[in-house]
Protein backbone atom coordinates (compact mmCIF):
# COMPACT_ATOMS: atom_id res chain seq x y z
CA UNK A 1 0.00 0.00 0.00
CA UNK A 2 2.68 2.41 0.83
CA UNK A 3 4.08 1.57 -2.49
CA UNK A 4 0.80 2.56 -4.10
CA UNK A 5 0.39 5.83 -2.39
CA UNK A 6 4.00 6.90 -3.97
CA UNK A 7 2.17 6.95 -7.09
CA UNK A 8 0.72 10.43 -8.18
CA UNK A 9 -2.59 8.79 -9.86
CA UNK A 10 -3.20 6.50 -7.20
CA UNK A 11 -3.39 9.58 -4.68
CA UNK A 12 -5.06 11.69 -7.11
CA UNK A 13 -8.18 8.92 -7.64
CA UNK A 14 -8.11 8.38 -3.46
CA UNK A 15 -8.11 11.89 -2.99
CA UNK A 16 -10.90 12.89 -5.74
CA UNK A 17 -13.28 9.81 -4.22
CA UNK A 18 -12.70 10.93 -0.61
CA UNK A 19 -13.20 14.85 -1.46
CA UNK A 20 -16.63 13.99 -4.42
CA UNK A 21 -18.04 12.48 -1.34
CA UNK A 22 -17.67 15.02 1.16
CA UNK A 23 -20.20 17.54 -0.29
CA UNK A 24 -22.55 14.96 0.75
CA UNK A 25 -21.35 14.86 3.73
CA UNK A 26 -21.88 17.63 4.07
CA UNK A 27 -25.40 17.76 3.08
CA UNK A 28 -26.38 14.99 5.34
CA UNK A 29 -24.48 16.72 8.57
CA UNK A 30 -26.72 20.06 8.14
CA UNK A 31 -29.84 18.19 9.12
CA UNK A 32 -28.30 18.71 12.62
CA UNK A 33 -25.73 21.16 12.96
CA UNK A 34 -25.07 24.52 11.87
CA UNK A 35 -22.33 25.12 8.94
CA UNK A 36 -20.50 26.79 11.95
CA UNK A 37 -20.53 23.60 14.01
CA UNK A 38 -19.33 21.63 10.87
CA UNK A 39 -16.94 23.79 10.27
CA UNK A 40 -15.22 23.86 13.57
CA UNK A 41 -15.69 20.38 14.68
CA UNK A 42 -14.03 19.30 11.08
CA UNK A 43 -11.07 21.20 11.72
CA UNK A 44 -11.16 21.21 16.05
CA UNK A 45 -10.94 17.41 15.96
CA UNK A 46 -8.92 17.02 12.69
CA UNK A 47 -5.83 19.00 15.34
CA UNK A 48 -6.60 16.74 17.86
CA UNK A 49 -6.07 13.36 15.86
CA UNK A 50 -2.89 15.37 14.30
CA UNK A 51 -1.80 17.13 17.34
CA UNK A 52 0.43 13.86 18.33
CA UNK A 53 2.56 14.95 14.74
CA UNK A 54 1.90 18.57 15.02
CA UNK A 55 3.23 19.48 18.20
CA UNK A 56 6.98 17.66 18.02
CA UNK A 57 6.77 19.24 14.14
CA UNK A 58 5.70 22.93 15.22
CA UNK A 59 8.39 23.05 18.15
CA UNK A 60 11.11 22.20 15.56
CA UNK A 61 10.17 24.93 12.68
CA UNK A 62 11.58 28.54 12.71
CA UNK A 63 9.04 31.62 12.83
CA UNK A 64 9.20 31.92 9.05
CA UNK A 65 8.52 28.38 7.93
CA UNK A 66 5.91 28.95 11.53
CA UNK A 67 3.94 31.56 9.14
CA UNK A 68 4.13 30.35 6.03
CA UNK A 69 2.09 27.29 7.54
CA UNK A 70 -0.52 28.97 9.15
CA UNK A 71 -1.12 30.70 6.28
CA UNK A 72 -1.18 27.66 4.12
CA UNK A 73 -3.00 26.42 6.83
CA UNK A 74 -5.74 29.49 7.03
CA UNK A 75 -6.80 29.65 3.52
CA UNK A 76 -6.40 25.31 2.99
CA UNK A 77 -7.94 24.12 5.76
CA UNK A 78 -9.96 26.91 7.90
CA UNK A 79 -12.05 29.37 5.90
CA UNK A 80 -12.96 26.70 3.22
CA UNK A 81 -14.20 24.75 6.14
CA UNK A 82 -16.54 27.11 7.11
CA UNK A 83 -17.35 28.04 3.62
CA UNK A 84 -18.97 24.89 1.86
CA UNK A 85 -21.77 23.97 4.70
CA UNK A 86 -22.56 27.32 4.47
CA UNK A 87 -22.88 27.40 0.88
CA UNK A 88 -24.47 24.25 0.79
CA UNK A 89 -27.40 25.31 3.09
CA UNK A 90 -28.63 27.01 -0.43
CA UNK A 91 -27.13 25.17 -2.70
CA UNK A 92 -27.23 21.86 -3.56
CA UNK A 93 -23.86 19.40 -2.90
CA UNK A 94 -23.62 18.19 -6.32
CA UNK A 95 -23.60 21.78 -7.63
CA UNK A 96 -20.84 22.37 -4.70
CA UNK A 97 -18.52 19.47 -6.04
CA UNK A 98 -18.82 21.15 -9.65
CA UNK A 99 -18.26 24.31 -8.84
CA UNK A 100 -15.09 23.64 -7.03
CA UNK A 101 -13.38 22.49 -9.62
CA UNK A 102 -12.59 25.76 -10.04
CA UNK A 103 -9.50 25.40 -8.07
CA UNK A 104 -6.69 24.48 -11.40
CA UNK A 105 -8.18 27.68 -13.05
CA UNK A 106 -7.32 29.86 -9.93
CA UNK A 107 -3.66 28.25 -8.98
CA UNK A 108 -2.67 29.03 -12.51
CA UNK A 109 -3.57 32.52 -12.30
CA UNK A 110 -3.17 33.46 -8.77
CA UNK A 111 0.42 31.53 -9.31
CA UNK A 112 1.44 33.70 -12.00
CA UNK A 113 0.22 36.96 -9.90
CA UNK A 114 1.41 36.14 -6.68
CA UNK A 115 4.57 33.74 -7.56
CA UNK A 116 5.59 34.65 -10.98
CA UNK A 117 4.96 30.75 -11.89
CA UNK A 118 4.26 30.62 -16.12
CA UNK A 119 2.43 27.81 -17.18
CA UNK A 120 2.84 25.95 -20.60
CA UNK A 121 -0.28 26.86 -23.10
CA UNK A 122 -0.96 23.37 -22.73
CA UNK A 123 -1.82 23.57 -19.37
CA UNK A 124 -3.93 26.49 -19.86
CA UNK A 125 -5.52 24.37 -22.87
CA UNK A 126 -5.88 21.98 -20.31
CA UNK A 127 -7.38 23.96 -17.38
CA UNK A 128 -10.15 26.04 -19.85
CA UNK A 129 -10.95 22.41 -21.01
CA UNK A 130 -11.54 20.64 -17.41
CA UNK A 131 -13.44 24.12 -16.65
CA UNK A 132 -15.62 24.21 -19.59
CA UNK A 133 -16.59 20.19 -18.86
CA UNK A 134 -17.18 21.44 -15.51
CA UNK A 135 -19.43 24.74 -16.68
CA UNK A 136 -21.46 22.37 -18.73
CA UNK A 137 -22.13 19.92 -15.97
CA UNK A 138 -23.35 22.74 -13.69
CA UNK A 139 -25.18 23.66 -16.29
CA UNK A 140 -27.29 21.06 -16.77
CA UNK A 141 -26.80 19.41 -13.22
CA UNK A 142 -30.25 20.00 -10.82
CA UNK A 143 -29.87 22.19 -8.23
CA UNK A 144 -31.70 22.05 -4.72
CA UNK A 145 -35.39 22.25 -4.25
CA UNK A 146 -35.13 26.06 -3.43
CA UNK A 147 -32.79 26.92 -6.52
CA UNK A 148 -29.28 28.35 -6.62
CA UNK A 149 -28.34 31.52 -4.97
CA UNK A 150 -26.25 33.20 -6.39
CA UNK A 151 -24.38 34.78 -3.64
CA UNK A 152 -24.11 31.50 -1.76
CA UNK A 153 -22.54 29.93 -4.95
CA UNK A 154 -19.80 32.77 -4.68
CA UNK A 155 -19.19 31.20 -1.46
CA UNK A 156 -17.48 28.02 -3.25
CA UNK A 157 -15.87 29.88 -5.46
CA UNK A 158 -13.78 31.49 -3.23
CA UNK A 159 -12.96 28.73 -1.63
CA UNK A 160 -11.68 27.43 -4.16
CA UNK A 161 -9.66 30.67 -4.92
CA UNK A 162 -8.03 29.94 -0.96
CA UNK A 163 -7.67 26.37 -1.87
CA UNK A 164 -4.82 27.62 -4.61
CA UNK A 165 -3.81 30.17 -2.43
CA UNK A 166 -2.87 27.79 -0.19
CA UNK A 167 -1.88 24.95 -2.69
CA UNK A 168 0.66 27.79 -4.13
CA UNK A 169 2.39 28.19 -0.97
CA UNK A 170 2.51 24.72 0.09
CA UNK A 171 4.66 24.19 -2.94
CA UNK A 172 6.36 27.95 -3.24
CA UNK A 173 7.18 27.87 0.51
CA UNK A 174 6.74 24.35 2.74
CA UNK A 175 7.95 22.26 -0.26
CA UNK A 176 10.91 21.03 2.60
CA UNK A 177 7.96 20.38 5.36
CA UNK A 178 7.17 16.51 5.46
CA UNK A 179 3.76 16.06 4.69
CA UNK A 180 2.85 14.18 7.67
CA UNK A 181 4.52 17.05 10.00
CA UNK A 182 2.99 19.90 7.96
CA UNK A 183 -0.71 18.09 8.04
CA UNK A 184 -0.10 18.10 11.59
CA UNK A 185 1.27 21.35 12.04
CA UNK A 186 -1.39 23.31 10.35
CA UNK A 187 -4.39 21.24 11.87
CA UNK A 188 -3.02 21.83 15.63
CA UNK A 189 -2.33 25.36 14.66
CA UNK A 190 -6.54 26.04 13.94
CA UNK A 191 -7.69 23.75 16.04
CA UNK A 192 -7.16 26.64 19.01
CA UNK A 193 -9.54 28.87 17.60
CA UNK A 194 -11.77 26.10 15.61
CA UNK A 195 -12.96 25.09 19.32
CA UNK A 196 -13.44 28.51 20.29
CA UNK A 197 -16.13 28.96 17.60
CA UNK A 198 -17.88 25.49 18.79
CA UNK A 199 -17.68 26.54 22.42
CA UNK A 200 -19.42 30.32 21.31
CA UNK A 201 -21.63 28.59 18.84
CA UNK A 202 -23.39 26.93 22.09
CA UNK A 203 -22.60 23.29 20.61
CA UNK A 204 -22.01 21.94 24.09
CA UNK A 205 -25.08 24.09 25.59
CA UNK A 206 -27.54 23.16 23.20
CA UNK A 207 -26.78 19.55 21.69
CA UNK A 208 -29.56 17.48 21.88
CA UNK A 209 -29.85 13.01 21.63
CA UNK A 210 -31.90 12.24 19.27
CA UNK A 211 -31.88 9.66 16.70
CA UNK A 212 -31.36 12.42 13.52
CA UNK A 213 -28.59 14.19 15.73
CA UNK A 214 -26.24 10.97 16.01
CA UNK A 215 -26.69 10.33 12.54
CA UNK A 216 -25.81 13.43 11.11
CA UNK A 217 -22.92 12.96 14.02
CA UNK A 218 -21.87 9.34 11.93
CA UNK A 219 -21.91 11.60 8.77
CA UNK A 220 -19.46 14.30 10.33
CA UNK A 221 -17.41 11.94 11.99
CA UNK A 222 -16.54 10.09 8.62
CA UNK A 223 -16.19 13.70 6.94
CA UNK A 224 -13.97 14.70 9.51
CA UNK A 225 -11.49 11.65 9.69
CA UNK A 226 -11.41 10.52 6.32
CA UNK A 227 -12.54 13.68 4.63
CA UNK A 228 -10.77 16.28 6.26
CA UNK A 229 -7.50 14.37 8.37
CA UNK A 230 -6.82 11.78 5.91
CA UNK A 231 -6.97 13.84 2.76
CA UNK A 232 -5.86 16.18 3.64
CA UNK A 233 -1.91 14.31 4.36
CA UNK A 234 -2.68 12.04 0.86
CA UNK A 235 -3.06 15.96 -0.60
CA UNK A 236 0.42 17.52 0.77
CA UNK A 237 1.81 14.63 -0.33
CA UNK A 238 0.72 15.10 -3.83
CA UNK A 239 1.48 18.80 -4.07
CA UNK A 240 5.17 17.86 -2.87
CA UNK A 241 5.92 14.94 -5.20
CA UNK A 242 3.85 17.05 -7.85
CA UNK A 243 3.32 20.55 -8.42
CA UNK A 244 0.19 22.67 -7.18
CA UNK A 245 -1.26 22.61 -10.62
CA UNK A 246 -0.84 18.69 -11.45
CA UNK A 247 -2.56 18.19 -7.43
CA UNK A 248 -5.40 20.95 -7.78
CA UNK A 249 -6.60 18.48 -11.10
CA UNK A 250 -8.05 16.57 -8.15
CA UNK A 251 -10.79 18.92 -8.72
CA UNK A 252 -11.72 18.03 -12.16
CA UNK A 253 -12.96 14.59 -11.31
CA UNK A 254 -14.94 15.95 -7.71
CA UNK A 255 -18.00 16.69 -10.00
CA UNK A 256 -18.18 13.36 -11.57
CA UNK A 257 -18.06 11.78 -7.98
CA UNK A 258 -20.91 14.51 -6.44
CA UNK A 259 -23.25 13.84 -9.91
CA UNK A 260 -22.76 9.94 -9.23
CA UNK A 261 -24.00 10.57 -5.71
CA UNK A 262 -26.42 12.77 -6.86
CA UNK A 263 -27.67 10.05 -9.43
CA UNK A 264 -27.94 7.73 -6.13
CA UNK A 265 -29.59 10.34 -4.12
CA UNK A 266 -32.39 10.46 -7.19
CA UNK A 267 -31.13 13.23 -9.11
CA UNK A 268 -31.98 12.68 -12.95
CA UNK A 269 -28.93 11.10 -15.47
CA UNK A 270 -28.44 13.40 -18.97
CA UNK A 271 -25.75 12.94 -21.64
CA UNK A 272 -24.75 16.34 -20.75
CA UNK A 273 -22.87 14.74 -17.73
CA UNK A 274 -20.98 12.24 -20.03
CA UNK A 275 -19.94 15.06 -22.37
CA UNK A 276 -18.58 16.54 -18.92
CA UNK A 277 -17.07 14.28 -17.99
CA UNK A 278 -15.07 13.36 -21.01
CA UNK A 279 -13.92 17.09 -21.48
CA UNK A 280 -12.79 17.09 -17.58
CA UNK A 281 -10.86 13.80 -18.09
CA UNK A 282 -9.03 15.74 -21.53
CA UNK A 283 -8.51 18.65 -19.12
CA UNK A 284 -6.43 16.44 -16.77
CA UNK A 285 -4.55 14.34 -19.49
CA UNK A 286 -3.79 17.79 -21.22
CA UNK A 287 -2.58 19.96 -18.00
CA UNK A 288 -0.34 16.75 -16.57
CA UNK A 289 3.32 17.27 -16.19
CA UNK A 290 5.84 15.00 -16.76
CA UNK A 291 7.07 12.92 -13.49
CA UNK A 292 10.67 14.88 -12.15
CA UNK A 293 13.02 12.19 -10.63
CA UNK A 294 12.11 11.54 -7.50
CA UNK A 295 13.49 13.08 -4.50
CA UNK A 296 13.88 11.45 -1.01
CA UNK A 297 11.29 12.12 0.98
CA UNK A 298 10.88 12.11 5.19
CA UNK A 299 8.87 8.92 6.31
Amino acid sequence: MGNALENRWVLLIIIALTWGSSFILIKKSLIAFTPYEIGAIRVGVSGLIMAYFGVPALRKMNSKTLMWVAVAGFFGNFFPMFLFPLAQTEVSSSLAGILDSLVPVFVLVLGFVLFGVRSKWIQVVGALLGFAGAAILMYFSETSEEGTQLGYALLVVLATACYAVSALVIKQKLDHVPSMELSGGIFTIWMVPSFLILITSGFFTNFQSNPETWEAMGYLGVLTIVGTAIAMILYYKLIQNTSPVFASTVTYLLPVVAVIWGLVDGERFSIWYVLGGLLILVGIYLIREKKKDPRPTAR
